[in-house]
């Protein structure tokens, strides 16, 4: 049932009284009304969409710099659905909730990066070890149904019934930019230079090679949310940090950390402005690290040196 703005609300009453279950979904969010057969009625996020349309239209969430951004994705969109993240009337699944917030938060983050990218040519863009490619199509769907813009997209994986299965979904729902290839990232060229590479949750030194082809693709924009890091916790060989590494936990922490700021240095040496930000609360997924790179520059020797000489201390003999 589809109802216009000026309804009355004695018009959504009678149409509301009709049902045991009805679930209300607008351009700026959704709720969901339950009647037992006692008659007892719960409303299930009501509050949170008056509040939003009182602040006119935007469901918010908060953000790392304390700002109000609007969610760019509200569940219903026809990807979502075909993906499984939401029901056939548009509510996304509970399961589904955070990887819903996970990948808005993703847009939100490519939306402030927007600016970087190449205006007024068609936008090239690369999602490397996709999987099952959540970020491919939302990304995909922000640039070319949200903007308008024309967009040519490829994600890449090892998994063929994966890729085979994101390849119909995007036929199916008429993404017609959006292309999925089986293949190593290590291995893969593209027929275009990406001016913007995406990765979420590649695990462990995958996300090396996501950051490399970047960089060999001298793409304007990075933005890789890392998974796993273990190859760092198997190469550590820094008697100066033993005293970390005496602890298991603890060396994990550090390996984590050290890993990711490691893999900043390398891209500021290719001229890439860069930084670490939360992607989601940590409750979601403790996999929240985004990190972004923006080419502003040309290859430093002096920071080249500096990340060999930061390598060689974390690693010694073992690189």
């Amino acid at each position: 049932i589809k109802l216009d703005i000026d309804s009355s609300s004695a018009r959504i009453s009678e149409i509301i009284s009709n049902f045991s279950q009805f679930n209300i979904i607008t351009t700026v969010g959704s709720c969901e009304l339950k009647r037992s057969a006692s008659g007892k009625e719960t409303l299930i996020g009501g509050e949170k969409l008056i509040r939003a349309i009182e602040k006119g239209g935007d469901i918010v969430t908060p953000s790392g710099n304390n700002k109000d951004k609007s969610h760019i994705l509200n569940g219903s969109e026809p990807f979502l659905i075909a993906l499984g993240v939401s029901d056939k009337n548009g509510r996304p699944h509970d399961k589904k909730r955070s990887k819903l917030r996970q990948i808005n938060r993703f847009l939100e983050y490519v939306r402030d990066y927007e600016k970087y990218l190449p205006e007024n040519e068609e936008l090239c863009v690369c999602d490397l070890c996709c999987g099952k490619s959540y970020l491919s199509f939302a990304v995909y769907h922000y640039f070319a149904n949200v903007k308008q813009r024309k967009v040519k997209m490829i994600g890449v994986d090892l998994k063929k019934d994966v890729i085979d299965y994101c390849n119909s979904v995007a036929a199916s729902v008429g993404f017609d930019g959006l292309t999925f290839v089986c293949g190593d990232v290590s291995a893969f060229e593209p027929e275009y230079f990406p001016q913007l590479v995406v990765s979420l949750h590649a695990c462990d030194t995958a996300t090396d090679l996501v950051l490399e082809k970047a960089v060999k693709w001298k793409a304007k924009v990075i933005l890789s949310t890392p998974c796993c890091h273990h190859e760092m916790n198997r190469k550590l060989n820094c008697p100066s940090l033993s005293f970390i590494s005496e602890h298991s936990m603890l060396k994990q922490k550090f390996c984590d950390a050290a890993t990711d700021a490691l893999r900043l240095k390398m891209l500021q040496s290719e001229g890439y402005s860069t930084e670490a930000v939360e992607l989601v609360d940590p409750d979601d997924t403790p996999k929240n690290i985004l990190l972004r790179a923006v080419l502003v520059g040309s290859k430093s020797e002096k920071l080249k040196n500096e990340y060999l000489t930061i390598r060689n201390f974390l690693y010694g003999d073992k690189v």
